[in-house]
């Protein structure tokens, strides 16, 4: 089993600061066309660089793998606001203006523009393509395609595409192969990161969605995109292969060189994550990823890895903890009282079902930016965090500036001391139990959890099991459904739960992405990321000071308050970090393991950079 010592960890962690306090350096001179762009600063990597310094130039092309989602798709558009696709394919088979480095905050490098330029205000940004750029199909990307991608995906497509839109005035053909944004100044200056977001868009090629309903995600042709991967077949629900394709425009790209190494990359369906893991150790699949550590542990004494079929590989990364855990819908009542939330999460007894179901080897999550310099110190605000936070006094929830921290246990399973603080917030919200049935105006408290059957389910309703026992003492009922992907997809977009799992990976450089995690306009707009029902003017608030930050102290200040308005108000029952991928893989599977990206175990790093070797 690989590792990485704690040297190692500081060593990765120090690295990150030391690109992220780049934003002391000067910005290019305005008007002049660069190679890449950064939040706050200068792109770490030159213009001309060889390759991503998380990738392996020399890497040999060749090999298939096999990787597995749990659920089925009915839908090829991974931009449409109905059905269900492979969400590998937004990555592997389509490709934006500029492409991100995982090894940088958020530093983004020419792809399908070679250049761009922008003002030092960032109120608009001119991307001039690349001449080379081409579809799958061979035909160029134009400035028509360009264009029409950002106003279909901005108005027809998935909500999560339709905020930037909103800021966008005007965008329009500028020059040979060159295209303008510019920004809508009316209420201020623009966020910082529209910029980047705005060469972060997926480009389409027109003349394949002309005639058809763009929204309605329906397979009626294989996908025609820019990316190293194509499309090659399907079977609904079941599997999709995609094939390197020999004549991809940017292979020789500084971006692209060391990666896209597999011939095929097949994607397989499973009903569910037991029948999954079964595949994988049969050696149907490639890889998996395992979140349980102690599962991880047992997974030592399989005869493949005994064998040295398969390796087990422990990739560590320096990204925030983001949030996990299960998300109380506030749009229920009573679940719209902070008092009830908490005594929701002083009955969690983490110590004691960390302990239980993986050996107590996962730390707990202590708020959504924690394990990096973003997160909330403990205690009080800081004085720039408090003046941040001081407009908004009236709306913020006990401890948010005073200082909030998760309850712990003792570790025992009766959790006594919480459970009595529990009960005490609940007889002073109003709740008594009658007949060992908490009641409130004749109403028992009866809570439903809705749960995916995927890769964390069986560890989601072990902990449930648990959880619905503890409840029982303080009157509560608490009914655990578990359905099918199809299902869950219609009742979360539907907010049809009163708890529910929810996972949100966290980055170095959050931008306007919080406004569709967070932001009040997605409280009750069907299918948002906003699970909990979030109306919280002080959130926005720090929202909208991270995105105006010109400099990097700034930023850590308003990402810090907007933790801290996060955390205080008792959203979401956090459990266990995952600070380390734990990737379980054929060993003939590799990785460039001396130069690991700061997001170590994300979308750009597996299988972007890995390849296939006897």
């Amino acid at each position: 089993m690989r590792s990485y010592s704690f040297q190692y960890l500081e060593r990765l962690s120090a690295a990150a600061a030391f690109v992220f306090l780049g934003v002391l350096a000067a910005l290019p001179a305005l008007g002049q066309p660069v190679h890449g762009i950064a939040m706050y600063g200068d792109p770490a990597l030159p213009r001309g660089y060889s390759s991503l310094p998380y990738a392996n130039p020399d890497a040999p092309k060749g090999g298939s793998i096999t990787s597995a989602n749990v659920g089925g798709f009915d839908s090829l558009n991974p931009f449409a606001t109905k059905g269900t696709p492979p969400w590998q394919l937004r990555y592997l088979a389509y490709e934006s203006l500029l492409g991100r480095s995982w090894d940088e905050p958020f530093t983004l490098y020419g792809l399908l523009a070679e250049t761009l330029e922008t003002d030092e205000s960032r109120e608009w940004v001119e991307f001039t393509l690349n001449s080379a750029a081409a579809f799958s199909d061979g035909s160029p990307v134009t400035i028509e395609d360009v264009i029409w991608s950002f106003e279909t995906l901005g108005t027809r497509g998935h909500l999560r595409y339709r905020d930037f839109w909103t800021r966008v005035d005007s965008i329009a053909q500028s020059g040979p192969g060159k295209i303008r944004i510019e920004f809508d100044t009316s209420n201020g200056p623009p966020d910082r990161d529209l910029v980047l977001l705005a060469g972060l868009r997926p480009i389409l090629k027109k003349s394949q969605w002309s005639g058809t309903e763009f929204e309605d995600g329906a397979i009626e042709d294989i996908p025609i995109g820019t990316a190293p991967y194509v499309v090659d077949s399907y079977q609904i629900d079941r599997q999709v292969k995609l094939r390197r394709n020999p004549d991809y425009w940017g292979e020789n790209l500084g971006y692209r060189r060391g990666t896209g190494n597999f011939d095929e990359i097949r994607i397989d369906f499973y009903g569910d994550d037991a029948v999954m893991k079964e595949a994988f150790k049969a050696g149907e699949i490639s890889y998996i990823r395992e979140f349980n550590a102690e599962r991880w542990q047992e997974m030592a004494d399989l005869p493949a890895v005994k064998r040295g079929d398969i390796e087990l590989s422990e990739v560590p990364n320096s990204q925030p903890s983001g949030i996990s855990g299960f998300v109380m819908n506030t749009r229920n009542p009573p679940l719209d009282d902070w008092r009830v939330r908490q005594a929701l999460i002083d009955a969690f007894n983490f110590e004691y079902i960390n302990d239980t179901l993986t050996g107590g080897r996962q730390p707990r999550i202590t708020s959504y930016y924690s394990n990096s310099e973003l997160g909330m110190r403990p205690g009080p605000a800081s004085d720039a965090e408090a003046a941040l936070l001081a407009p908004y006094a009236d709306s913020l929830l006990p401890g948010t500036l005073e200082g909030y921290a998760l309850p712990t246990s003792d570790g025992s399973k009766r959790n006594r001391d919480n459970i009595r603080a529990a009960a005490d917030l609940l007889a002073d919200a109003g709740w008594q139990v009658e007949n060992g049935v908490l009641h409130k105006d004749r109403q028992p408290l009866v809570l439903t959890v809705v749960l995916q059957q995927d890769a964390l389910v069986q560890q989601a309703t072990a902990m449930m099991d648990i959880y619905a026992r503890a409840l029982e003492r303080l009157g509560i009922t608490l009914n655990v459904e578990s359905v099918d992907k199809a299902q869950y997809t219609v009742r979360e977009a539907n907010y049809d739960f009163d708890l529910t799992y929810m996972r949100r990976s966290l980055s170095l450089s959050p931008g306007g992405e919080q406004y569709f995690y967070w932001g009040a306009e997605g409280a009750d707009q069907p299918g948002s990321r906003n699970l909990m029902g979030m109306d919280s003017p002080a959130a926005e608030g720090m929202i909208r000071a991270m995105l105006a930050a010109t400099n990097h102290d700034d930023f850590v200040t308003a990402v810090r308050a907007l933790d801290r308005v996060l955390i205080s108000g008792r959203y979401v029952i956090p459990i266990h970090q995952y600070s380390v991928g734990r990737i379980a893989h054929d060993a003939r599977l590799h990785y460039p393991e001396d130069r690991l990206p700061l997001y170590g175990d994300g979308v750009g790093f597996l299988p972007e950079v890995w390849w296939m070797a006897d």
